[in-house]
C-alpha cells in the first residue's frame, strides 16, 4: 500500500466509524472539496461542519468497490450508505500530498 493509500485508508476507517476527529485530522487545513453538485467546502473547519450531523446521527458508511493510485492521486469507486435512501455509486478522487489530503473530487 502506497502512503497516499494509507491516508486515504485512514480517511475512510475514521468516516465508517464516525470519528470527525480523526477524519478531519487527515485532511489538510486549506483542503477543498469540489461536491457532486457543484459546490466546494473549503478548509478542514468547512469540512468539519458539513459532515458533523452525519457522523453524530452514525447514518453514514462508504464501501469501496475499486481503487486506482496514480503519483499523488487515489481514485475510490464508492458505495455510500446511509446518506440518502438509496447507496450512491461515486467516484472519488483524493489528492494527497505531505501526508494530508489537500483535493477531493467527487466525479459523478
Amino acid at each position: 500500500m502506497t502512503d497516499q493509500q494509507t491516508v486515504v485508508e485512514r480517511q475512510l476507517a475514521a468516516y465508517n466509524s464516525h470519528d470527525l476527529d480523526a477524519f478531519a485530522a487527515t485532511y489538510a487545513p486549506d483542503v477543498r472539496v469540489n461536491r457532486r453538485d457543484g459546490s466546494q467546502l473549503l478548509g478542514r473547519d468547512g469540512l468539519r461542519e458539513a459532515y458533523a450531523d452525519q457522523f453524530a446521527q452514525g447514518r453514514c458508511r462508504a464501501e469501496i468497490v475499486g481503487r486506482l493510485t496514480e503519483g499523488d492521486w487515489v481514485v475510490d469507486h464508492e458505495i455510500a450508505h446511509g446518506i440518502t435512501d438509496t447507496p450512491i455509486r461515486v467516484l472519488v478522487a483524493y489528492r494527497v500530498r505531505d501526508g494530508l489530503i489537500d483535493r477531493v473530487d467527487f466525479l459523478s
